[in-house]
């Protein structure tokens, strides 16, 4: 008798400790479901970012330019100051905007003005080393001021520039000094005549933000 007693609490222990074990794996599942649905979806992936990995994005240079124009039956050269900027997409494109202000004098009056506004793209072929050479088109309007003279006045028209330079870079600074050369086309004149040829210099120095 005494060992059927026994042998029953035993039993009886070992059910409450299974009965127990039950529960806690229950918990435990439950909780793990609980926590996995309490956790956030997964966020979509973000665009690609339109920045450049290996440079700053943007650009900004400043200068002084030699300028020869030959519009409107008359030769004459400025001397212009420039001030354009840059914004780059990747390491090599960017989109570039550009001012030209030229200063001078015609053979027949005394001021001959001109003023350059324009935008398109800027190719850089950028490396680790010193010299970084770059191409740019950009289209505008070319506007000239002709005083003194009551035949050319003021003329304006679509215009062109392409060219390019090369960018030095100062001590692997965020400082270049550039110099450049540009052609210009513009068919200025009442009624237009063909495209006139000018060309451009310049040298100044840029900056990387």
């Amino acid at each position: 008798m005494r060992k059927f007693c026994i042998l029953c609490a035993a039993l009886f222990c070992f059910s409450v400790v299974a009965s127990a074990q039950d529960s806690s794996g229950a918990f435990d599942a439950g909780s793990s479901a609980d926590e996995a649905a309490a956790e956030p979806a997964a966020l979509p992936a973000a665009p690609a970012s339109l920045l450049p990995a290996d440079r700053e994005p943007w650009q900004l240079g400043v200068g002084f330019e030699y300028q020869h124009y030959n519009v409107l039956g008359q030769q004459f050269h400025n001397l212009a100051f420039t001030a354009d900027v840059t914004r780059y997409l990747n390491n090599w494109f960017g989109l570039e905007g550009t001012a030209l202000s030229g200063y001078g004098s015609a053979p027949t009056v005394a001021t001959a003005n001109s003023l350059f506004l324009g935008g398109g793209a800027h190719i850089s072929l950028r490396s680790s080393y010193h010299f970084e050479p770059w191409v740019h088109v950009l289209a505008g309007w070319e506007r000239f001021r002709f005083t003194e003279s009551n035949v050319l006045g003021d003329n304006s028209h679509a215009a062109f520039v392409a060219g390019g330079g090369l960018d030095y870079k100062i001590r692997g600074s965020r400082i270049y000094w550039r110099v450049q050369a540009d052609f210009m086309g513009t068919n200025m004149g009442k009624p237009a005549v063909s495209w006139s040829k000018n060309y451009f210099v310049g040298t100044g120095p840029v900056i990387n933000f």
